[in-house]
């Protein structure tokens, strides 16, 4: 059973596809490796994801491989941009039990999310000003080289 699994429900705004050929479900048993190709991650980065917490329930083949379903791989994808954002590892396993602990954790997950997105607004506000000095160094910099160019033309 998948993190995504535990709750019963399925946040199609969470999700998004990550391979034009995923199989349909109930066809969806991924190996590591092919995750590990559709995500971008590697196999010790999947494995060690399953070590804290982070992807738990990761189903098995009879022979023990691991078997990931699309919902795991929706999972990952919820992950990885939870990791664009700069959270911490110790927040995106703590989401993680909070979203298995069921809908009573709807609150803690919300401020949780909440503060995360507050430090993205924050670092976007500090990009902006950091684009902005560049922006003008830029036009500077076009702006003297044109003068050089009309110089050198005289």
């Amino acid at each position: 059973m998948t993190v995504m699994e535990t709750t019963g429900t399925r946040n199609a705004s969470c999700a998004t596809a990550w391979h034009a050929d995923r199989r349909p479900d109930g066809q969806d048993k991924y190996t590591i490796s092919e995750v590990a190709a559709f995500t971008g991650l590697t196999a010790h980065t999947l494995r060690w994801y399953e070590r804290i917490g982070l992807m738990p329930h990761i189903d098995r083949s009879h022979t023990g491989q691991r078997r990931y379903s699309n919902r795991d791989l929706d999972w990952l994808d919820l992950v990885g941009k939870l990791r664009l954002t700069g959270m911490p590892v110790a927040d995106m396993v703590r989401y993680a039990e909070l979203v298995r602990e069921g809908d009573h954790t709807y609150g803690e997950r919300f401020a949780l999310l909440k503060a995360t997105r507050e430090d993205v607004l924050a670092r976007i506000a500090e990009l902006q000003g950091t684009l902005a000095v560049l922006d003008r160094k830029i036009d500077f910099y076009a702006d003297a080289e044109r003068a050089l160019a009309l110089e050198g033309s005289r």
